[in-house]
């Protein structure tokens, strides 16, 4: 559909094209602004005085991006508040090595002493959970839990390739000897959970020295620690946590949704709704609603991707299958450009994530699911298919002009409503226009007329011309009657 300028109005179309890109600029604007404003005001702040608290952190789910910020903020926040002691109670499968690696080095630079914690009873330490659990100042498991297998894979969970792997494992493995030799652990065992992917229970952890003691809970823990000596990154602080408050720090709001947007199926959705919205604003301009949606949903597939390992190649083919699909609606009909933007548009979801590049990934995959893939290319496949079926249904209907055009009016006959003497109501193309006949040719109400000119929303029109073999005959008077009646008298 196409959006009509009034009547009358000098404005031109670039104008609107303008007045409809700053429309989705504000609204985009202010989508996002209040998005930030919210998040940034959803944080508060640590207190600046020192106290007797303990900070308990807790590490679960797969490692990204998000989850090293999460540990970096909590051990700025616990330095700032001059916190006793922070504990992180770990239970993950893995995860990213270049979020991890940051993790490390968050851990190794804290001031304030930290403490891994692998709970409850049946968590894991896994992959990159075993690299923060020994890079913690003391680490710790409780009875039923097990650290290790940190080996490198890819985000599929396969192999890496022969030399790609060789690299990343020799980097790793030397990561992980020398956490053990800062922090006094045994280098060999913990080497050989990278090197052989092996994994320790518990009290086989602390028998081979990588780990320092078991805890049944977290008050346990409290009361070993009680007067031990935890190194810091400015030294050994010996901590007392005889009557401390334990204060739970979890995800704020910024790191709730980050963490949600760190998806491979979020991301390629957003991806999806991102283009689809700009497509329907670029076939059916209006007030830029659409554009401004697919304009913040683009915003938030950036920053989804910028915790995950994509591929441009993937990118760039999911852009190709949304400019195919607007090309299908501009020239639809044969469903050539339709059908490849969906092939385009699959070939982009399966290779939008390069799961064997990068720094390497192990832990959950790190692709999106075939589930999520089938079903919008169902939905853009059946858009095709309606848009070609609307334009083979379209070639057999007359199209619709609309009665507002002074072009498609002028000509057309009118039917009068209200007496034209000379100004009245005419009923043409389904509508009631004001309308004016000649001074001396007024029109009863039930005659047609032609439309002659239009002025605004005014109408000027001329009688209909009667053909000549039905010559317009005027009533009789009844002087003539009588003048031809034939004198019959005698």
């Amino acid at each position: 559909m196409a959006r009509m300028i009034p009547w009358g109005s000098s404005e031109p179309v670039a104008g609107w094209a303008w007045r409809r890109a700053m429309t989705a600029a504000w609204i985009s604007a202010l989508l996002i602004g209040g998005l930030l404003w919210s998040l940034n005001d959803s944080q508060t702040a640590a207190d600046s005085h020192a106290t007797r608290e303990v900070f308990v952190v807790e590490l679960n789910g797969a490692i990204t991006l998000v989850t090293e910020r999460y540990i970096s903020r909590v051990l700025n926040e616990a330095e700032d508040a001059g916190a006793e002691l922070v504990i992180i109670r770990i239970d993950t499968p893995g995860g990213a090595l270049d979020a991890t690696r940051d993790i490390v080095e968050d851990l190794l630079a804290a001031e304030a002493p930290v403490v891994s914690y692998v709970a409850p009873d049946g968590a894991r330490a896994a992959s990159a959970g075993t690299f923060i659990t020994a890079a913690a100042g003391l680490a710790a498991m409780a009875p039923t839990t097990n650290i290790g297998a940190a080996a490198v894979v890819t985000g599929s969970g396969d192999d890496l390739p022969e030399t790609l792997e060789k690299k990343v494992t020799e980097d790793t493995a030397a990561l992980i000897r020398s956490v053990a030799e800062l922090r006094g652990r045994n280098s060999d065992a913990l080497e050989a959970t990278v090197r052989e992917a092996l994994a320790y229970t518990a009290s086989e952890a602390v028998e081979l020295g990588v780990v320092d003691l078991i805890a049944s809970d977290l008050t346990d823990l409290l009361e070993q620690l009680d007067g031990r000596a935890i190194p810091t990154a400015s030294g050994s602080r010996v901590v007392s946590t005889g009557d401390v408050t334990i204060r739970e720090l979890d995800q704020n709001v910024v790191e709730n949704i980050l963490g949600f947007l760190a998806d491979p199926n979020v991301a390629f959705l957003l991806l999806s709704l991102g283009g689809l919205g700009l497509v329907v604003e670029i076939w059916s301009p209006g007030f830029g609603i659409a554009g401004a949606l697919g304009l913040g949903f683009l915003i938030l597939a950036y920053a989804s991707l910028g915790s995950l390992p994509f591929s441009w190649a993937g990118i760039g083919l999911i852009g190709l299958a949304a400019a195919l699909i607007a090309a299908e609606m501009h020239a639809p009909g044969g469903s050539a450009f339709g059908v490849a933007g969906v092939v385009a548009l699959i070939l982009g979801g399966l290779f939008l994530f390069n799961s064997a590049g990068g720094s390497g990934v192990y832990g959950p995959p790190v692709n999106v699911s075939l589930w999520l893939l089938g079903g919008v290319s169902s939905v853009a496949l059946a858009l095709v298919g309606w848009l070609a079926w609307e334009m083979r249904r379209t070639r057999f209907e007359k199209a619709y002009v609309s009665a507002t055009s002074g072009a498609a009016l002028i000509g057309q006959v009118a039917l009068v409503t209200r007496r034209l003497e000379p100004s009245g109501e005419v009923l043409v193309a389904g509508e009631h226009w004001q309308a004016s006949a000649p001074d001396d040719h007024p029109v009863d109400t039930g005659g047609e007329v032609v439309v002659r000119s239009v002025e605004g929303f005014h109408l000027s029109v001329d009688p209909v011309a009667r053909p000549e073999s039905e010559p317009e005959s005027e009533p009789e008077s009844e002087e003539e009657g009588e003048a031809r009646v034939p004198d019959m008298s005698g």
